[in-house]
């Protein structure tokens, strides 16, 4: 069985959207510590899981890019939750039917990693579903102060912290198995 990890960067106080948010994220990252931690999360990656505003960004950007990064993240096939997408690119495909039951079945699909980006509603469910394993958060050093809670709205959900990694810019990436 596929394992599925969500990575996401949030403030201090939880916060992952707005203008406050965006200012202060982007003289924390990226970084090469950064960037190698991406890479050992993709190491097993056999496909990113992202929902539709996730992917539009990114299918904007990262096909532009080089690098080492880079080339994991265009090489890698894309699933994608979207109600509105008829049309996809940049190696993706749109998730059939119910998103949720799509990637329960992509879990069972086979073996290696899963791995998410993104953040809002499609995690929250992915969560609340018991689907997701493992919950990567890079914590940056500043409060936003505004912005959207990343898991707002979810009920109580029992997680082991496994790992802490600094990343530079005074950045950690704790990470989170979810109490099965």
């Amino acid at each position: 069985m596929r394992k599925l990890v969500e990575y996401n960067h949030l403030s201090i106080d939880g916060r992952f959207t707005g203008d406050a948010f965006w200012t202060a994220q982007m003289k924390v990252v990226p970084n090469d510590n950064h960037f190698a931690y991406q890479l050992r999360l993709l190491e097993q990656a056999v496909g990113l899981v992202l929902g539709r505003a996730t992917y539009q960004g990114f299918a904007a950007t990262w096909p532009t890019m080089t690098g080492e990064l880079a080339d994991k993240l265009n090489s890698l096939p894309k699933h994608v939750a979207s109600t509105t997408l008829t049309e996809t690119t940049w190696n993706a495909e749109v998730l059939p039917g119910n998103a949720i039951d799509a990637v329960a079945q992509l879990k069972e699909a086979g073996d290696g990693t899963l791995v998410k980006y993104g953040n809002g509603s499609f995690s929250r469910a992915l969560i609340e579903a018991g689907l997701l394993d493992e919950l990567h958060l890079s914590i940056s050093p500043f409060v936003a102060g505004s912005g959207e809670s990343l898991l707002s709205g979810i009920g109580a959900t029992p997680m082991e912290l496994t790992g802490v990694t600094e990343i530079g810019n005074g950045a950690v990436v704790l990470t989170y198995a979810l109490s099965r």
